[in-house]
């Protein structure tokens, strides 16, 4: 398993990361429970991925417990991640990024962890009914008080990530590592604003969903019925999917090249990307992890991503039409 820097910061992760979506009672999402949990960490860890990905909202906190249950005596080997923002109880104060609920966030995550420190500590969502200073400097307090070594952002606009990186400078506070976003041949939306931003300013890019919720699995063919009991088994696609199968029918013949699969092809692209870190993988079976740890044993040329290019293009909207067109004027 190869392994990249995070972002600017002095730690290196694994190419593949094990996302814990899929850990709990969300029984769309796979509802892995302790027992099947424990042989995914187990061989995740063996197979060389040294960077856990989770969050409070997961299950209502189960996922948190699942995943630190399963690392055990092995939590010191791994990057430990989780985020928080959203609604985690009944009360007014139970959710966002205020300064009360992410002290009380943290050390909620930290006693289902079972840990003393989270190694990246992640902002799930932007929160525009608290100020970006409170935020801030709540997080900067918790890495100084040792319970955070890192913090990063997900799901953020660029002017809003670009607004929170600058007010860190301003303070001289704790700045952003990591950004965590949706990323795929489906969906390349963050290439506009948000890959661009993360080199200029050293951000590592984080990717979810990097299958399109299964569909880059190799699973969904055309002229084909859907897979029974899987994320997209009732046709819910927010996209085009004859484009879709498209991609997939050229993922079909790189995967061919390299002996490898659908799969593996399509992590393997966002790894050609710049800015990223490391590909967040969601798990369910041993199977599939099996197939997912393969993905950096090889890697797919320049033409062939160049392929994958053109067939996943997405529709150019203003201004960035108008700036690729003239990038010197």
């Amino acid at each position: 398993m190869r392994m990249r820097f995070l972002g600017k910061s002095g730690i290196k992760v694994s190419e593949i990361c094990l996302g814990t979506m899929t850990f709990g009672t969300n029984v769309r999402l796979g509802a892995v429970g302790q027992k099947e949990a424990d042989g995914i960490v187990n061989m995740a860890l063996n197979g060389g991925i040294n960077f856990i990905d989770t969050a409070d909202i997961y299950s209502e906190g189960l996922s948190e417990e699942i995943a630190g249950k399963a690392l055990g005596k092995r939590r010191k080997d791994v990057i430990l991640a989780t985020k928080l923002r959203n609604q985690m109880g009944l009360g007014p104060n139970d959710v966002g990024l205020s300064r009360h609920h992410i002290i009380e966030g943290c050390d909620a995550s930290l006693k289902r962890l079972g840990t003393d420190y989270i190694d990246l500590y992640q902002v799930h969502r932007f929160d525009s009914s608290r100020s970006l200073e409170e935020t801030l400097r709540s997080f900067d307090d918790l890495v100084r008080q040792g319970k955070v070594r890192y913090i990063g952002a997900s799901n953020f606009a660029g002017w809003q990530l670009m607004k929170a990186l600058a007010i860190s400078d301003k303070h001289d506070w704790e700045r952003f590592v990591t950004f965590q976003g949706l990323y795929s041949l489906i969906v390349r939306d963050i290439e506009n604003e948000l890959v661009p931003l993360c080199l200029d300013q050293g951000l590592g890019l984080l990717t979810y969903s990097p299958l399109a919720g299964g569909f880059l699995s190799g699973k969904y063919r055309r002229g084909q019925p859907r897979p029974k009991d899987t994320r997209l088994s009732n046709g819910d696609t927010t996209f085009d999917e004859q484009k879709g199968y498209n991609i997939i029918d050229e993922l079909d013949m790189v995967a061919t090249a390299h002996n490898a699969t659908v799969s593996q092809v399509a992590l393997n692209y966002l790894l050609s990307k710049p800015a990223v870190s490391s590909v967040i993988v969601g798990i369910r079976t041993l199977d599939q992890l099996a197939d997912n740890l393969k993905t950096t044993e090889w890697q797919m040329s320049s033409e062939e991503v160049s392929t994958l290019d053109k067939a996943s293009k997405p529709v150019s909207i203003y201004p960035y039409d108008f700036l690729a067109s003239r990038p010197n004027d």
